[in-house]
């Protein structure tokens, strides 16, 4: 199975690359950030046409999240338990949700999209709430595999966060003046890590970057970013067997700033050969 995760940047202005994409690589999975539109206004029937069935969810024009899938999507889940909202002046557990978030079972696997809040400057109050964010969602993974260790489970997509400075060459993004590579961000990512979870794609692809801005050509000159992951427990990380970052994709018309990021998984049963069998 090819699982592939992508921030499309607006799935409406670019719904034709993607699903090229996705037929040309044999994606069997691919989960989408900031698609940009209600659920209602996602271009369905372009995916319907290659054998994608669609779960979207999206609020407005900003953030949205869905998954693309040639198998049944199961166990629908919209954001995950414990998940914090947020709006520009309202503080508290009351807060309004945003569309971060989508879950389901596709295989046997649990499979996240995620698109995790930029954090805007280390001052503004988006900044906490990201790191609420990071933390809710530590805490349900420790709790689901605490609960069952076994369980073949993968956060995917946008974390906006560099861990380590082998992730950063962009020379505007600097430690102790902005986001995504703060101390107290790449903290959370590890402890996401301590949870359960392992980066799948950096033991095969150690460098490498997934982002690039769209000014002062960050791309041509390679300033770009490693923000994208598919973090696994350990039974989806031994099911692994080969990883890819699609730099080209971020050439050609109408590029997203992001590009996708593909891992395969062998699901054969243990009498085929020592992996565990997920199903």
């Amino acid at each position: 199975m090819r699982i592939a995760t992508w921030n499309v940047n607006s799935i409406r202005a670019r719904v034709v690359r993607t699903v090229e994409f996705c037929v040309r690589e044999d994606v069997d999975v691919l989960l989408m950030q900031e698609i940009k539109c209600k659920p209602e206004q996602f271009p369905y029937a372009e995916f319907e046409a290659a054998g994608y069935t669609v779960e979207a969810h999206g609020l407005n024009q900003w953030n949205g999240v869905a998954i693309a899938s040639r198998e049944p999507i199961e166990d629908l889940q919209v954001g995950f338990p414990g998940m914090p909202g947020f709006a520009k002046g309202h503080e508290g557990p009351d807060a309004p949700l945003e569309a971060r978030a989508i879950g389901a079972t596709i295989g046997g696997l649990e499979l996240w999209s995620l698109y995790v809040p930029n954090g805007r400057g280390l001052d503004d109050p988006h900044y906490r709430y990201k790191l609420d964010w990071l933390e809710a969602l530590r805490g349900y993974a420790a709790d689901t595999l605490a609960a069952d260790p076994d369980r073949a489970l993968a956060f995917t997509g946008d974390f906006n966060i560099a861990p380590t400075d082998a992730d950063n060459g962009d020379p505007t993004v600097v430690e102790g003046a902005t986001t995504h590579v703060s101390a107290p961000e790449r903290e959370a990512f590890r402890a996401l890590l301590d949870a359960g979870v392992t980066d799948t794609v950096r033991p095969l692809i150690p460098t490498g970057y997934t982002y690039w801005d769209y000014k002062q050509l960050r791309f041509p000159r390679n300033e770009g970013m490693r923000i994208d992951f598919i973090l696994g427990s350990h039974a989806f990380a031994d099911a692994v067997v080969a990883a890819s970052i699609h730099r080209d994709e971020r050439k050609g018309e109408i590029p997203s700033d992001h590009v996708p990021v593909a891992v395969d998984l062998d699901l054969a049963a243990p009498d085929d050969d020592d992996r565990p069998m997920i199903w």
